[in-house]
């Protein structure tokens, strides 16, 4: 078994562990040598390259609504950050806004994070119901109270080519991509050993545990560390509707289901109900969920679906944190040199640029040292403090 040494070793390459693998590499006061370990590496089942790919500011936690705060400063610059030569990234970036729909007895809940999310600086529109029937003539507000919009700095994009510019990028400053599982020990000298599948054997004084849906809780239990992270199956639907609606954002119904445009039709997708929402152990797409949920539900709300003509649908993974429905972020007190970006509950692809950049932080000061992500911590885990964010999605 041949070996060789690293600095920093990331498990999973997708889009949270290249933007690691690059925030690392760019440093200036970091030289070590990164190493990126993907047991995916054609990213056929990743949920980087499976998801809907939004960002949004409509959180109900100030951390949250930071993060992607940076983010979408971020993607609006992705061209030229990580461009590698004279080739720029592009990810077609549409700011059309989220819009989260509130029935009466839950407007309350909306006003309150509108009034946070206006503190912290994101640029977000508050309508009671004439308003949404002014600014949204296609939707059917009866039985509503109100709605937020993001007026600008949220929307959607390409995420599997956002993970690509990470890689490439990250490759261009010498991060090195082994395809391989890995397998985690400790070694003599209280580094880690990362026993490859290849049958290769690396040794490392830091090891970030980024395997997401996959394989993140398995590589977690290698070290003796439990969390309750879970992949979760989501299925993506499509469709076309003969009618042309104007200024079309990514709806939220009050029912958790979501609709947006998506070239010249729709995507949409909700999660199921907790009883039907078992560990994903294949791809295959629940069209139940389409035909006797969404499909009615979208119909109500916006009486031009009605009449759709159905496309293909595909399913993808959450890393669920069945704790709180927000990542674990950081380095673990018992285990020394042992990090972790797990549990994004699918916000992974808006978070990646803010906790790639925190993660560098952190590894290469020891401390962060633009924001801060102690609250993402997995010590709310121990003490039995979630983070709560009232808007799940």
């Amino acid at each position: 078994m041949t070996g060789q040494t690293a600095d920093v070793v990331i498990v999973g390459g997708a889009v949270i562990g290249s933007s690691l693998a690059y925030h690392l590499a760019q440093r200036e006061d970091f030289s070590g040598r990164v190493v990126v370990i993907e047991a995916d590496p054609a990213y056929e089942i990743c949920a980087s390259a499976r998801s809907a790919a939004s960002i949004r500011q409509q959180f109900s936690s100030a951390i949250n609504i930071d993060i992607s705060l940076y983010g979408i400063q971020f993607l609006r610059e992705i061209g030229a950050t990580l461009a590698v030569g004279e080739d720029r990234p592009a990810i077609d970036l549409n700011e059309g806004g989220y819009l989260f729909l509130a029935t009466p007895d839950k407007s309350h809940i909306l006003q309150e994070n509108h009034r946070l999310q206006q503190e912290l600086g994101a640029d977000i529109g508050f309508f009671d119901q004439p308003g949404l029937s002014e600014k949204f003539p296609w939707l059917n507000v009866s039985d509503l109270a109100a709605g937020c919009h993001g007026l600008s700095g949220e929307g959607w994009f390409d995420g599997y080519g956002l993970m690509q510019a990470f890689r490439k990028k990250a490759r261009s400053l010498g991060v090195a991509y082994l395809a391989a599982k890995a397998e985690l020990t400790r070694n003599k000298t209280n580094g880690w050993e990362v026993k490859l599948s290849t049958g290769e054997l690396l040794s490392t004084p830091i090891v970030v545990n980024c395997a997401g849906a996959s394989g993140g809780a398995d590589i977690c239990k290698q070290v003796g560390l439990d969390v309750p992270i879970a992949p979760k199956k989501r299925c993506v639907f499509t469709f076309d509707c003969r009618d042309e609606l104007e200024n079309f954002p990514l709806l939220i119904d009050p029912t958790g289901t979501y609709v947006r445009p998506e070239g010249t039709g729709y995507i949409c997708g909700s999660a199921p109900p907790p009883d039907l929402d078992p560990d994903c152990t294949d791809f295959e797409v629940d069209y139940s969920l389409f035909e006797e949920h969404i499909w009615p539900t979208l119909a109500a709300r916006i009486p031009a679906f009605e009449a759709i003509k159905p496309g293909p649908a595909w399913a993808g993974t959450y890393d669920m944190n069945l704790f709180d429905h927000n990542a674990f972020v950081g380095g673990v007190r018992e285990l020394d040199g042992f990090y972790l970006a797990l549990g994004f509950s699918g916000h992974g692809l808006q978070q990646s640029p803010a906790v790639g950049r925190g993660l560098a932080e952190l590894i290469a000061t020891g401390t962060y040292q633009t924001l801060d992500l102690s609250p993402l911590s997995i010590e709310r885990l121990s003490t039995g403090t979630p983070l709560i964010e009232k808007n799940v999605v």
